[in-house]
């Protein structure tokens, strides 16, 4: 995996790029063939393929809504599930809260209707999401993290017997970090002692560092920290090392976190995954344009 600070390009990943050009041609192929079910599974790829960079809600939004509207016209359960999901996660992200609260609803009534549980463990999450952007924003770490706690105790009760467990494992912690870094405070280390990180860990583990008073060895978690995935998480684990990084002294990598999260400066840091938010990107980026110089 390449690290986190090195810049665009020194990482050769020619998969990637064979992975985007497969999904383009299937999407083509599909259409082509006027294959409805067979364009539904390419859409899917599309969608997959749709996190190269940071700043593609957008993309994904009218991926979910050609998903849910050849679903509706071909009667195709399972791709209007997604596509109604897909949408969700990306309306949240673009601060169309009333639009991804309809595709939520849709979403909760087609799980009921046809017995599809796992999609209302999406929108619980949603729905959490959804509270914590209506918290007020002069609350303390700890007011906030009262109403976080609150708003989330459904959607990770749920978890356990998702079934997903890669999907599962570190969002709990993030949950209860996510109320502190909107504060724009360090976790206090006594907070976290328990805290199960998963996959999660190597971008929550610098900020853990220097809210331990231990800054050297941030420094050190930072410049062996890897590239976050090309993903759902992407945008937040990002504003985590923009933090770190800015804090830590760290100008190499504060540049490549402000340079990978331009696209998405007037969002909220994570609601693009409908799952959490860790607050406005752009307080992020202010903090890491500024110890990157500039």
């Amino acid at each position: 995996m390449p690290r986190a600070a090195d810049p665009p390009g020194r990482a050769r990943e020619p998969w990637r790029r064979r992975a985007r050009q497969a999904a383009a041609e299937a999407e083509s192929a599909a259409r082509r063939l006027h294959d409805a079910s067979l364009l539904a599974f390419a859409l899917n790829g599309t969608f997959l393929q749709s996190f190269a960079h940071c700043g593609q809600a957008a993309r994904r939004d009218a991926t979910g809504a050609e998903l849910v509207r050849l679903a509706r016209t071909h009667g195709l359960l399972g791709p209007e599930v997604l596509g109604r999901l897909i949408r969700v996660q990306a309306l949240a992200g673009l601060g169309d809260l009333p639009g991804a609260d309809h595709q939520a609803t849709a979403a909760d009534h087609l799980a009921d209707r046809y017995e599809r549980p796992l999609a209302r463990v999406f929108t619980a999450w949603y729905r959490a999401l959804r509270t914590t952007l209506a918290t007020p924003a002069d609350l303390t770490a700890t007011e906030a993290g009262e109403v976080t706690e609150a708003a989330y105790a459904e959607a990770v009760a749920l978890l356990p017997t998702c079934g997903m467990p890669g999907f599962a494992t570190g969002l709990p912690a993030l949950t209860r970090l996510a109320p502190v870094v909107r504060a724009g405070a360090l976790p206090a280390p006594e907070a976290f002692t328990e805290a199960d990180w998963g996959p999660y860990d190597p971008w929550v583990r610098p900020l853990l560092l220097l809210g331990d008073a231990r800054p050297d060895e941030a420094r050190e978690a930072l410049r062996t920290a890897p590239r976050p995935p090309h993903d759902l998480m992407a945008e937040p684990m990002w504003c985590l090392l923009a933090r770190a990084a800015a804090l830590a002294g760290d100008p190499v990598l504060a540049a490549r976190a402000a340079a990978v999260l331009g696209p998405v400066e007037d969002q909220q840091a994570g609601a693009a995954s409908g799952l959490l938010a860790f607050g406005p990107v752009a307080a992020y980026l202010a903090e890491a344009r500024e110890a990157a110089g500039g």
